[in-house]
């Protein structure tokens, strides 16, 4: 049995505590949560640290199986360009992009996530993912502009699942994006997925995305022609609303991800499907398009936002940390508390995993990490602020 103190705790059940005492056994798993009403005893068996308490981070969108492309796509090429880096990397050994994503666990645990929803196009992770020390939801991600390879790309996808399933890791079949999908595979994926509790889907990550849907031109146009992946027949949805509202399935909880070029009308309309997380990766929205998402609107539109890391391939770590401090010095007004509860608790309630992680409360497992180098008068993050992990 361990106990811990700090200058603050935030619980997610409550407002911050004050000099409170946590009380967890030995396998991590919460006893009490003791608000002392900062009047803190000393005792020899309580561990006390100079900093603020917070429950496990939640990255709730992650690509570990392109953690080997760290340092290898060029920044500020705009989504078209950096698809294109992407597709005309040289794959490596299956034993290198293993390690790389076996350093890339690693290095993700000792920043403090404890839950992570992670993309898979292929099954590189997964013996991994067994192992690992973090609990991770696998997002099978399938893409295919071509409705005449609807059914093969759909079948490549369903393999992936299998050995998923045969190694018992808990997964959801996803779209990749509107701009990637043809109608005809949204729907053999929809007919597939009646069922999920968590999809996510790539949203308005770029300016020429809306250009793509609505006319078949553009810098996305433009990108596909290159790469040789334009197909004879375009069949794409008419905008992000029709592919949020029709063509993905309305079970469960549906996450947005970037949402770097969303815009008011776009977020009121999509808002009629329920159960909707946008989550926001900053440092990867600044290394592709040079620009962080539309922080404020979400926050007027009461939206629910969760964060993510994204991959190695267009961020230089996988730092939740570093994620919010982006935000707050984009967004100065934010602090701490909201901050870290978009990054725990709605984070577990997006993967559906609130009953283990997301807050400290009794019987709960989330982790505990200490926040120090912090302004603490002013709740607020310092550019040295640093994260350590307590369990």
């Amino acid at each position: 049995m361990k106990r811990f103190a700090s200058q603050y705790i935030i619980t997610n059940s409550g407002p911050p505590l004050k000099r409170g005492v946590i009380t967890a056994d030995d396998n991590g798993i919460i006893i009490t949560v003791e608000d002392t009403e900062g009047n803190l005893k000393e005792e020899h068996s309580t561990e006390f640290h100079n900093g603020i308490i917070i429950p496990g981070f939640v990255n709730c969108h992650c690509h570990l199986e392109l953690s080997h492309l760290k340092n290898n796509i060029s920044k500020g090429k705009g989504l078209g360009g950096f698809i294109e880096q992407i597709r005309g990397t040289r794959e490596l050994n299956k034993e290198d992009i293993s390690s790389a994503i076996s350093l890339a666990d690693n290095l993700m645990y000792k920043e403090g996530v404890a839950l992570c929803a992670d993309i898979c196009n292929t099954s590189d992770s997964f013996n991994i993912k067994k192992e690992s020390k973090i609990k991770y939801i696998n997002l099978l991600e399938v893409f295919g502009l071509d409705p005449e390879k609807a059914e093969r790309r759909f079948a490549e996808i369903i393999n992936v699942a299998q050995k998923a399933k045969e190694l018992d890791l808990q997964y959801s079949l996803v779209p990749h994006s509107a701009y990637s999908m043809s109608l005809t595979l949204f729907s053999l994926l929809r007919n597939k997925s009646l069922d999920n509790k968590v999809t996510s889907i790539h949203f308005m990550e770029s300016a020429g995305e809306n250009t793509f849907l609505t006319s078949h031109t553009g810098s996305l146009l433009s990108s596909y022609e290159r790469s040789g992946l334009l197909p004879p027949r375009m069949e794409t949805a008419a905008n992000h609303t029709d592919v949020v509202l029709t063509e993905i399935t309305n079970s469960g909880n549906l996450i947005l991800i970037h949402n770097t070029f969303a815009d008011r009308d776009s977020v009121r309309s999509v808002k009629n499907r329920e159960n909707l997380y946008w989550c926001l990766c900053p440092n990867s929205n600044l290394y592709i398009e040079n620009r962080v998402p539309p922080l404020n609107l979400f926050l007027e539109e009461k939206c629910d936002i969760v964060i993510g890391t994204d991959s190695l391939a267009s961020n230089t770590q996988l730092s939740i940390l570093e994620e919010l401090k982006t935000l707050q010095l984009a967004f100065p007004d934010t602090s701490i508390p909201d901050l870290i509860k978009w990054a725990t608790i709605n984070g577990a309630r997006a993967l559906c995993e609130e009953e283990q992680f997301g807050s400290i409360e009794t019987g709960k497992k989330p982790g505990l990490l200490l926040l120090q180098n912090v302004d603490l008068i002013n709740m607020k993050f310092l550019p040295g602020s640093f994260v350590t992990r307590l369990i």
